[in-house]
């Protein structure tokens, strides 16, 4: 086998459609567009998500739910997750940085502190929001809680 003979394998390439270049090209006259209509002129575009006059999917189902827009998402942390956090990574503080640091949360999260669970390590804090519950248990345990905006 040589250079000039190479070959693409058979089936591996299609003939270009070439439209409107005559009748002998299997192409011509309308161009494989059919006769008249919006559809055959230049300039033709139809309508996201037209369905041909069927009722669109959208107007077929019904509305549900509803998202409030002014609705605050905590990153939520129970006493007991605190305890062991602490432990784990050795925290003195528990602040948006030092849980950001440590890849518990992401940058722009709010966090707030939860009752669940049992704290023993005084630990000093300085988050978003507190449970009154979380707050009593902190200040029994000797630590102290700043909220902070």
């Amino acid at each position: 086998m040589k250079l000039h003979q190479l070959r693409p394998a058979k089936g591996a390439t299609h003939k270009e459609k070439r439209l409107g270049r005559g009748e002998a090209s299997g192409h011509g006259g309308t161009s494989t567009k059919g006769n008249k209509g919006q559809q055959s002129r230049t300039g033709y575009k139809s309508k996201m998500a037209h369905e041909g006059g069927q009722m669109p999917i959208q107007r077929r189902l019904p509305k549900r739910g509803f998202k409030n827009p002014h609705r605050v998402e905590y990153a939520v942390f129970n006493l007991g997750q605190i305890e062991q956090l602490s432990q784990k990574y050795n925290i003195q503080e528990v602040s948006a940085e030092t849980l950001y640091v440590n890849g518990l949360i992401k940058k722009t999260d709010i966090v707030k502190i939860l009752g669940n669970g049992e704290l023993k390590a005084k630990l000093t804090f300085k988050v978003n929001a507190a449970s009154e519950k979380a707050k009593s248990a902190i200040e029994a345990a000797g630590g102290s809680i700043e909220l902070v905006k």
